[in-house]
């Protein structure tokens, strides 16, 4: 069995988006209405492109180009500032990429000055933004503490140096050490560190080094992600494609899996592990809870998606570097940000579809009575496919304690949750809820693209 089939990260993916027309932005902002909703701004540029990466990036941008498109950034916030409600306050703001710091100090000073000045953040607005090694040095993240960012996730994938030279990273592990002390010197509320397992070549010894080493920092979150050769990518090994293996991919994660929670980490998801604080329970779970699938999010640049109740939208996926440098000059031409070329609208059973993925794949899972609710209906009787996983040991009714803070649940309410091996085989089940419609729209992008 292929543990590894896709990860969903989001539902519907942005290759089951496509051209729409006579879709306006006003028709759908009041989405946005209220707090609790994210704000995102993509920044495509990096230093270089890894090997593995088929994110929308570009390497190669030189200053003048950056400069070009925060320039359009500003005319973008102002036109979608028009139009968003009058009570509208975003509750997070991420600023991701790409690689953030990249750009230079005044640069960045521009980006923070520029989003408060045009975008309305929440009293208490958690600001998160994403570095690497490479980039992260004393008077950026000064400049980061300065402007506000509560939280940073730094990509250091491994402290191994034939590791990161595989998966074509530009640092080693010694810059990366220095990175993370940097980091935690600066005593943001939040710093997590992302690895990779599922190399070809790498034991669970060398993942276990990796993770020991970013033990000493202490950070307060660590995400484990598999290895994915996805479409864009061209990773290759004496002149041959790379080929994966599952069960050496899985090994390596129930390894690191028990490793961070040996060492006082609560497993929230296949990929998250939680530092516990003070009386967190057995799953540091009492402050996780949180209803999402129906909180909106507004995405500033090239490349990043918003979520406006049915409609989503986004730049046209491209994962070639000519495609995704066409989209960005194009993004530099655009004078109307408001009307929607490209997207998708949902329809009724692809909102619950979207919603059972988003609450399943993160603990504590899906909340019954919140389902029913919402819905109208038992959860099993809309997804058959649920009984067929708790018979199979993947799937359990379990009571969680909720701070029922959004959730409209009792303080002690009863969740659909993954086991223990349900939820590593996240990245098996997450994909089987694919509806025929969505996986054909996948496909064709495939077939289109490949």
């Amino acid at each position: 069995m292929n543990r590894y089939v896709q990860y969903m990260y989001s539902y519907p993916h942005k290759t089951a988006y496509g051209p729409l027309h006579n879709v306006n932005m006003r028709d759908y902002i009041e989405n946005l209405a209220g707090e609790g909703h994210s704000l995102y701004l993509h920044l495509p540029f990096c230093e270089s492109k890894c090997g593995y990466c088929n994110l929308f990036s570009v390497a190669g941008c030189v200053e003048t180009q950056r400069d070009a498109y925060l320039d359009v950034l500003p005319r973008q916030m102002e036109q979608y500032g028009e139009i968003l409600p009058y009570d509208t306050a975003f509750g997070d703001l991420t600023i991701g990429g790409g690689t953030p710091l990249l750009l230079d100090d005044r640069q960045l000073e521009r980006v923070f000055r520029d989003i408060r000045a045009y975008m309305p953040l929440g009293k208490d607005c958690q600001i998160v933004i994403e570095t690497a090694p490479k980039q992260t040095d004393r008077e950026k993240v000064r400049l980061l503490k300065e402007s506000g960012v509560t939280r940073v996730s730094m990509g250091i994938q491994s402290f191994d140096e034939g590791e990161l030279s595989w998966l074509g990273r530009f640092h080693d592990g010694r810059r990366a050490q220095e990175a993370a002390e940097i980091l935690m010197d600066a005593e943001f509320a939040c710093v997590n560190f992302d690895f990779i397992y599922g190399l070809p070549g790498q034991t669970a010894e060398s993942l276990s080094e990796s993770l020991e080493k970013a033990m000493v920092f202490s950070p307060d979150e660590i995400f484990l992600y598999p290895l994915y050769i996805k479409h864009g990518v061209r990773l290759e090994k004496d002149g041959k494609a790379v080929a994966l293996d599952s069960d050496h991919t899985f090994r390596l994660y129930q390894r690191g899996a028990d490793f961070l929670k040996e060492r006082g980490y609560a497993q929230i998801s296949m990929r998250r592990f939680v530092k516990r604080k003070g009386s967190e329970g057995v799953d540091g779970l009492q402050a996780e809870f949180r209803e999402c699938g129906f909180t909106g999010a507004l995405s500033l640049g090239c490349g990043g998606r918003s979520y406006l109740g049915r409609l989503h939208t986004c730049t046209p996926y491209r994962t070639t570097r000519q495609g995704a440098l066409e989209e960005i000059e194009a993004y530099l031409e655009r004078e109307d940000f408001l009307t929607v070329t490209n997207g998708i609208l949902l329809s009724e059973e692809e909102i619950r579809r979207r919603y059972v993925i988003k609450h399943l794949l993160i603990r504590p899972g899906i909340a019954k009575k919140m389902y029913r609710r919402i819905f109208g209906n038992e959860v099993t009787e809309d997804f058959p496919i649920l009984r067929n996983w708790m018979e199979s040991g993947w799937l359990e009714e379990k009571r969680y304690q909720s701070n029922g803070e959004g959730t409209g649940c009792q303080e002690d309410s009863e969740f659909l949750s993954l086991t223990e091996e349900g939820l590593g085989l996240s990245d098996y089940i997450g994909p089987q809820l694919i509806s025929a419609d969505i996986r054909k729209k996948m496909l064709d992008w495939e077939r289109i693209n490949g």
